[in-house]
């Protein structure tokens, strides 16, 4: 495998305005995570939100809410700063919406109400308990597999398998379509972001994982209106949104989205999250000591610590102040999860790993208002019930290294996270 390209720290410090870093340049995103944060508190003592342009043209100029007040105050304004028409870079391009439809996460507005409510309406008690029953078993059974096959990756072991299987239970997926959306999943994420290694770009390859992966989506949604089981896709069939029923590409959607969402900002949290409790051994030890006192705690600090989504956009719908600034319509606008998560204003230590702070408001799942992750419960038990595994058993499961990670502005991908078993020694490198 070929090493990360090597970056001259100062050339990019210089790059920005006012010596700040320049988080347009691609370059920027290729430095060790621990600079890249540095950067960040240097663009929160400047408060201002400062305005980046591409150097390709490729993308519009931009700027960037860093601190964790105004990345909270724009989030609770979706008429002002607005996700349509996307909140990824590049946005989803028209005729794409019009094929695939549009995913809920770039939706504003009643559209995007109406939806979310029909889709919140799904989610029942019921459902709900089936699956917390079967996290807790699917959890179970991969970690038996973990300890008795001793992979060297959790990602590959644990990690990933854990999210896409409790999905795909949830909404009733049969095992036949599961390798098949599986690659589609990994193909379909594998395409966002600024990438820090060089790689070959296949023109509509992630499109085309979509395509399959919304076709198994909605070949699946027939089956159900036929025969209805009790799962989320045949609520889902069964619901509507405003006396109307949800089209073909309107569930296609929605699977797409609960699929890749659902399933890559989980497992990459669960990734950190072993990394942390291993470099962090005393933090391990006290959550060890009484999980159920110290779990929920745990799992929002990780969230935090790792913050999954680094940031998402938002364009400018009506005049407005924010941060000293004066924002414009038609401007585009970067909420930086990844620095409001570190503001030194609202956490006290901020780098520091503490899985009883308290209290912890992080932005891990979105700054709160409408677009608030809508799987953060689901997600929350994922962590808890992987962990409560890992740690209660009697060989020791942690990280054997750094999570190895796919250089991206968009999200803190893990590739790979190699894995060792046995007891922790002090002086034993992580």
């Amino acid at each position: 495998m070929n090493a990360p390209p090597q970056v001259s720290t100062d050339r990019v410090r210089e790059a920005g305005p006012a010596g700040l870093p320049d988080l347009a340049d691609p370059s920027f995103w290729g430095l060790p995570r621990d600079e890249r944060l540095a950067g960040f508190a240097r663009l929160r003592e400047h408060r201002a939100p400062v305005r980046f342009t591409p150097r390709t043209g490729a993308h519009p100029p931009f700027h960037a809410l860093v601190r964790h007040a105004d990345v909270k105050e724009a989030s609770r304004r979706p008429h002002v700063f607005a996700s349509a028409p996307g909140v990824t870079t590049p946005e989803p391009a028209r005729w794409a919406k019009a094929v695939f439809g549009n995913a809920m996460v770039h939706m504003d507005g009643a559209e995007h109400a109406g939806l979310r409510r029909t889709v919140s309406r799904a989610f029942t008690p019921r459902l709900l308990t089936a699956a917390e029953e079967n996290i807790a078993r699917t959890a179970r059974r991969l970690v038996d597999e973990l300890v008795a096959g001793r992979p060297e990756d959790f990602m590959r072991s644990a990690a990933a398998r854990l999210p896409f299987e409790v999905i795909c239970d949830l909404m009733g997926v049969p095992v036949r379509y599961r390798a098949a959306i599986a690659a589609q999943i990994d193909d379909a994420s594998r395409y966002a972001g600024v990438q820090r290694r060089p790689r070959l770009r296949v023109p509509g390859r992630g499109l085309r994982s979509l395509a399959g992966m919304q076709l198994l989506m909605v070949r699946l949604a027939r089956q159900r209106r036929r025969h209805p089981a009790d799962d989320l896709v045949s609520a889902l069939v069964r619901a509507d949104v405003d006396g109307r029923s949800l089209s073909a590409r309107e569930l296609g959607a929605f699977f797409s989205l609960l699929l890749v969402a659902g399933v890559e900002t989980t497992r990459n949290a669960l990734a950190h999250g072993l990394y942390l409790l291993t470099a962090h051994p005393e933090q391990r030890v006290l959550l060890e000591s009484d999980f159920e006192r110290y779990a929920d705690g745990a799992v929002d600090e990780i969230v935090r610590h790792s913050t999954p989504v680094i940031q998402f956009r938002r364009t400018v719908r009506a005049e407005y102040e924010l941060g000293g600034r004066v924002f414009v319509p038609g401007e585009k606008v970067m909420l930086l999860y990844a620095s409001a998560n570190r503001d030194a204003s609202v956490f006290t230590a901020p780098d520091v790993f503490d899985i009883t702070r308290s209290p912890n408001p992080h932005l891990g799942y979105g700054g709160g208002g409408p677009h608030h992750c809508l799987g953060a419960h689901l997600a929350r038990l994922e962590m808890k019930a992987l962990y409560r595994e890992l740690l209660g058993r009697p060989v020791p499961v942690r990280a054997a290294g750094e999570p190895e990670l796919v250089g991206s502005n968009f999200d803190h991908r893990v590739r790979a996270l190699p894995l060792s078993y046995g007891p922790f020694h002090p002086n034993e490198p992580v």
